[in-house]
């Protein structure tokens, strides 16, 4: 079994329905015990890191407990913002920490459309499970106006380009988490949640 984490904040339905549709075991929950009893993690999310922050500060705890446990952690969108340690959405926020680096705003001063909505290329890092069979990069579907600004060594990463290059996506162990959208990023995205679910399987 699988856990979506509901804390309120964002797109449960559409991920939970992409889960479904590949055929994996998903159940959505913010309950401590049936988190516990998960194979794996999916913390999805949209709009404010600083929001989201603030409506998952209640089972903040439980979340790390179960990553320093080794438990495959999956976060998608704002819920792969939280991964890092520090979001200057909203204000300045302290996140899951689980991920060295911090979330900072996509400059305004470029001339880029902001929020950046739309679907770009990402090109992977060698050997990173998330996106095993899709090659070297694929497109897929970003709406975002902050990023994740890396500063972890002991992370792979996966880089997209706006105006700038961003990180598209992130692997440190048992913590994984994307910018895009896998859910609305058609068969290429369903084929990173299929390689997710894959290695929930493995960890068993």
């Amino acid at each position: 079994m699988l856990v979506i984490i509901d804390y309120g904040v964002g797109n449960v339905q559409s991920v939970t329905n992409a889960f479904r549709y590949i055929g994996s075991d998903i159940t959505v929950s913010c309950d401590p015990a049936v988190i516990d009893r998960a194979h794996g993690l999916i913390l999805p999310g949209v709009g404010a890191s600083g929001y989201a922050m603030e409506k998952i500060a209640p089972i903040a705890d439980v979340i790390k407990s179960q990553a320093a446990a080794g438990k495959p952690l999956l976060g998608i969108c704002v819920g792969y913002q939280l991964l890092f340690e520090e979001s200057y959405e909203m204000g300045t926020h302290q996140c899951l920490g689980l991920v060295k680096g911090k979330v900072i705003p996509i400059p305004t001063d470029m001339g880029l459309t902001i929020p950046h909505m739309g679907w770009n290329y990402v090109k992977f890092d060698d050997d990173m499970r998330l996106f095993q069979g899709l090659g070297e990069g694929k497109h897929f579907a970003f709406a975002n106006s902050f990023y994740a600004q890396m500063d972890d060594p002991d992370a792979k990463v996966a880089y997209t380009g706006y105006g700038i290059q961003m990180t598209g996506a992130v692997e440190k162990g048992n913590i994984y988490g994307c910018q895009f959208h896998p859910e609305k990023s058609a068969a290429d995205g369903l084929q990173v949640l299929k390689n997710f679910v894959k290695i929930c399987h493995e960890e068993l």
